[in-house]
């Protein structure tokens, strides 16, 4: 099976000229608006592997010279794949790292355990894997007393300067342009210090902690001055989650608003990214900018969206003028005059809409985006978490039922451990009231709930994989949520499907690798199932994310079926986007129109998941609870629809259809 395919959807393909250019001329052009050397490929897969070779022939190099070779490492999520390849590179060729002394480039201040921050999560990672000596492992001194702190930070500086300083130093970026702990607002002329977790900071550390509860006010981190006085700096960013922060840092002006910026002034930083998150680069985003362009279906929509957002106009009232005065004299050559694009991209865009998502029986389909027979279909929508369904797509969910659709969903994981322990102790008081009033205080399931209770209450450590038990139950409070919210939409229990693939079940933030156990799973339910239709979640901007994952299993499956006449011939899948972003316009293939009614609906069906309402684990980096970022999502996509001088609605869900990838 082929378990990573979603590192091959390519939803517009990008021209290798733009991102690999072929001599210095063109490699000028595109990159005139970037201000720091920036290498980007087709996956992170390719990049790590680049980077990965690189790391070794300067660790082999120091090797000959019988010198020590200082690495410096942040305990993010982007290095891990880079961590991989040296491991591998360790086992099967032999690496020796017995000349690498690491440096952590922060650390969780005050500790919680040994089992949670940046160093156990690099011996997780790389450090148990390889042969490293325990000596050669260095981080900032976090058992100091708070009187001692400066001082301890002095010593780490120290010994970064007694070693010769940091040969390469790999570096992650954050939400909000840091690098290490170094927010926004950072002065230049810092070095390792103590600083205080900001919000944007503690929502990163949810890559490691469980809750906000559990992770420490502060940490102990290098500065921007350390970062500059290293040999080498490579900054790796993976998904479209990285491209904002990522776009200001190479192309925007120096700033404390973005410390990355800072990497500018560096003599020997390099940038590595996957194509994802350059996506907001000028010459992967507007390419007609710095060169002649490839022009296909979804460029030309983006050009003219952002030719529409720039002059404030709708599709239909530009004219040549705003072509040639934004550099898309290309397109006028091409058609001939606006009014030629204009209605071109206008017809495209409005025959996205459609309030029909399983098709319309007893219409003509020729410019719908799905077909009026069979009807009714069969349809399965894929959840990755047991509310993602609702959130992302319970609009379209809604009319696909109420249109007399056979729809089932399907819900991969149990998204247990995105329960908080106070859930499952309200629980289990109110199953103690129970047996109490009628009188069966003696019940083994009380008392099994009484252990569970205790365990959570006294003897839980942070850290540790979550209890069996306890997965069990914070499982079966989210199965009973999405149970409420198909209910209210009026889905039968027995199209209820809770596929619980292994993969998620550690116990603990980080999850196993997908297996052909988990595809299998999936594969399963499509062959009973036959559908029509498939709805899966199409998120590609964390290439670690649990959602990433589950839709590589179900794009293993699909990979295993693609060629059975019934799927062949008779089933398109569709992708959603999940609660932070939607799809951009040039993408779009399906929009579906919701009233106010309908979006209220909507609302309500979010709600029923009340464990993931204000005191969920994972809500991220943005305030806004689930509901009301759905609908913020929904409204804007309408609102563009609108500015484009399409009809107007209440929101908007948007779909891209997906296409089995060939061999």
């Amino acid at each position: 099976m082929r378990l990573d395919l979603s590192s091959s959807i390519s939803l517009s393909e990008i021209p290798k000229q733009y991102y690999r250019p072929q001599n210095t001329y063109e490699e000028t052009l595109l990159r005139r608006f970037e201000n720091i050397p920036t290498n980007i490929y087709r996956t992170n897969e390719e990049a790590a592997e680049v980077l990965a070779d690189e790391i070794a022939k300067e660790i082999r190099d120091f090797q000959e010279k019988r010198k020590y070779y200082t690495l410096a490492l942040s305990g993010g999520v982007s290095p891990v794949i880079v961590y991989e390849m040296l491991i591998r590179k360790h086992r099967e060729e032999g690496l020796s790292f017995r000349n690498v002394i690491v440096f952590a480039v922060f650390e969780y201040y005050p500790p919680v355990s040994e089992n949670l921050g940046c160093m156990a999560k690099l011996r997780q990672d790389f450090l148990d894997h390889i042969d490293i000596l325990p000596e050669n492992i260095i981080a900032p001194d976090v058992y100091a007393s708070q009187e001692d702190l400066v001082q301890a930070c002095h010593d780490y500086e120290a010994k970064i300067d007694n070693l010769g300083g940091i040969r390469h130093m790999l570096l992650g970026i954050g939400s909000g342009g840091s690098i290490a702990f170094n927010s926004p607002g950072t002065h230049p002329n810092t070095y390792t210090r103590l600083v205080v977790l900001g919000h944007t900071e503690h929502n990163d550390a949810l890559t490691i902690f469980s809750s906000h509860d559990t992770i420490p006010p502060s940490a102990i981190s290098m500065g921007i001055a350390t970062i500059q006085k290293a040999h080498k700096v490579t900054l790796l960013a993976w998904g479209e989650s990285k491209a904002d922060a990522i776009a200001k840092a190479i192309e925007g002006k120096i700033s404390d608003a973005s410390p990355a910026s800072y990497l500018q002034l560096h003599r020997n930083a390099t940038i590595l990214l996957d194509l994802s998150a350059s996506s907001l680069l000028t010459r992967i985003h507007h390419p007609w900018l710095v060169t002649n362009c490839i022009w296909n279906k979804q460029l030309i929509r983006r050009a003219v969206v952002n030719l529409c957002q720039i002059t404030g106009k709708p599709i239909l009232k530009l004219t040549n003028k705003d072509y040639t005065e934004n550099g898309l004299g290309e397109l006028l050559a091409r058609y001939g005059s606006a009014y030629e694009v204009n209605i071109k991209l206008f017809n495209d865009i409005q025959h996205t809409i459609t309030g029909w998502p399983g098709g319309k029986p007893n219409a003509d389909d020729s410019s719908r985006p799905e077909r009026a027979l069979p009807y009714p279909k069969r349809v399965v929508i894929f959840s990755p978490h047991p509310d993602d369904d609702v959130i992302s797509m319970g609009g379209t969910f809604s009319k696909l039922v109420r249109q007399g659709h056979d729809v089932h969903v399907a819900y991969q994981t149990s998204g247990n451990i995105a329960v908080g322990d106070e859930e499952v102790i309200r629980y289990v008081s109110y199953l103690r009231n129970v047996c109490r009033q009628y009188g069966m205080e003696d019940s083994p399931i009380l008392q099994k709930a009484e252990e569970v209770r205790d365990f959570l209450m006294h003897k839980k450590v942070e850290g540790e994989p979550e209890q069996e038990d306890v997965r069990f139950m914070k499982g079966t409070i989210r199965r009973e949520e999405a149970r409420t919210a198909c209910r209210h939409i009026g889905l039968a229990e027995d199209h209820i499907h809770f596929l619980d693939l292994p993969f998620y079940e550690t116990g603990l933030i980080k999850k196993n690798p997908l297996s052909e156990a988990d595809a299998e799973i999936v594969l399963a339910l499509l062959r009973e199932i036959r559908p029509h239709q498939v709805f899966v979640a199409g998120d590609l901007a964390d290439p670690h994310g649990t959602h990433r994952v589950c839709l590589n299993a179900i794009l293993a499956a699909i990979d295993e079926i693609k060629e059975e006449p019934w799927f062949r011939d008779d089933c398109r899948v569709w992708m959603y986007r999940g609660a932070w972003a939607e799809w951009e316009m040039d993408y779009i293939e399906m929009a579906v129109p919701m009233s106010p009614d309908e979006l209220r609906f909507k609302r309500n069906s979010i709600l029923k998941h009340q464990s993931q309402m204000e005191s969920a684990p994972f809500l991220g980096d943005d305030e806004r609870l689930f509901w009301q970022r759905a609908e913020d999502r929904n409204r804007q996509t309408a609102s563009l629809y609108e500015k484009l001088g399409l009809a107007s609605y209440e929101a908007i869900e948007a779909f891209v259809q997906y296409k089995p990838i060939s061999e």
